[in-house]
């Protein structure tokens, strides 16, 4: 039997379809687009963590890789390196690197948990970030690579604000949506038995490193396009745009959108893309990562779900009759996800313990 999809996700479709034409060329790039390129980095970290329940702070790590191969084998205009390969070639590659990066990671991560997942990831993403600023034949060192363009195909430049919001919002649209189908997928269902209950998946005969180690593929690959839309957007790529504090960054976004969807990541980075860009006329630049951290503190504190989980919270106090689209979590909405038996479809949770 086919989902019936609530009204609440046609109106936002809409929503974010007319958003362009009512906005002006500021608000459609740096609110709309960056936006979108943020939470798609991020959903990235939701497949992974909330899916799959390992944190890693390597994903801004794959996506500026996948960033570099554009200028490396495409054009820039640094006159270091640039092949001048077509983006019909670039972008293939760029994707393929970083996917293959992050399942690289995963192969060192995916036999540790919890801290020491997120320590190793970390690591990786330091030593990637001081050897882009330290190597000039490859990466240009410190300065990176500037002039980088997006695709005209037919003459018709995609970088415009109109297209390129039209463009992150399709690729956006079309992972999310990807990742709540995978998650319905046998793939999908082994990975968040692996989340819940590793050893007994590994005693039924799974693969729990393979299993990871695809999810971290997978994530990779999201993130990689992200990191396009992102050097398409700033037209430049430095270390600095995968410094480890914006890797944080983007462990902020997905934390504070919520884990348990991929609606929440997008959610995060509309907030952090508000907070950064008007922030600034209210508090000192040097403040903003005291904004957000205060911030993301308050919410973790108040609503371990991110703002999706603030909503459960207050949606019963606004009036019983008010509903909501069902949004299809990583968990049910009590806060704790149930381990599920694999030959049996009620929740272990639910039944009575026969002794």
């Amino acid at each position: 039997m086919t989902a019936r999809i609530h009204p609440a996700w046609w109106l936002l479709a809409a929503l974010l379809s007319i958003y362009p034409i009512l906005a002006n060329d500021f608000f459609t790039l740096q609110i709309g687009a960056y936006s979108l390129i943020l939470g798609t980095i991020a959903l990235s970290l939701t497949i992974l963590a909330g899916y799959g329940g390992m944190v890693s702070l390597a994903q801004l790590t794959a996506a500026g890789l996948a960033a570099y191969v554009l200028p490396i084998f495409g054009t820039n205009s640094q006159g270091v390196l640039g092949i001048g390969w077509s983006h019909w070639l670039t972008i293939p590659m760029a994707l393929l690197v970083g996917a293959s990066f992050s399942a690289l990671v995963g192969l060192i991560a995916v036999r540790t948990s919890g801290i020491y997942t997120i320590m190793i990831t970390l690591a990786v993403a330091v030593s990637v970030f001081f050897f882009t600023r330290q190597n000039y034949e490859l990466f240009n060192g410190f300065t990176g690579y500037a002039g980088i363009e997006a695709p005209k195909p037919f003459g018709y430049d995609l970088r415009a604000p109109l297209p390129f919001y039209y463009l992150c919002l399709i690729v956006a649209a079309g992972f999310g949506l990807a990742t709540l189908y995978a998650a319905r997928t046998p793939f999908g269902l082994s990975l968040q038995a692996v989340r819940d209950n590793p050893r007994r998946m590994a005693a039924l005969g799974f693969s729990v490193a393979g299993i990871r180690v695809l999810a971290f593929f997978l994530a990779g690959f999201v993130a990689a396009a992200g990191g396009i839309l992102l050097v398409f957007f700033n037209g430049r790529i430095s270390p600095g745009t995968i410094g480890v504090d914006v890797a944080i960054d983007i462990l902020v976004i997905a934390v504070v959108g919520g884990l348990r969807h991929p609606i929440g990541p997008f959610i995060g980075a509309l907030a952090f893309v508000l907070l950064e860009t008007f922030a600034i006329d209210l508090i000192a630049r040097e403040r903003f990562n005291s904004l957000i951290g205060t911030a993301f503190l308050l919410i973790v504190l108040f609503s371990p779900d991110g703002l999706l989980g603030l909503w459960n919270k207050i949606r019963p106090k606004i009036g019983p009759k008010i509903s909501r689209p069902s949004l299809g979590l990583a968990g049910p909405q009590t806060g704790k996800t149930p381990q599920f038996d694999a030959a049996e479809t009620q929740p272990i949770s639910s039944r009575e313990d026969t002794g």
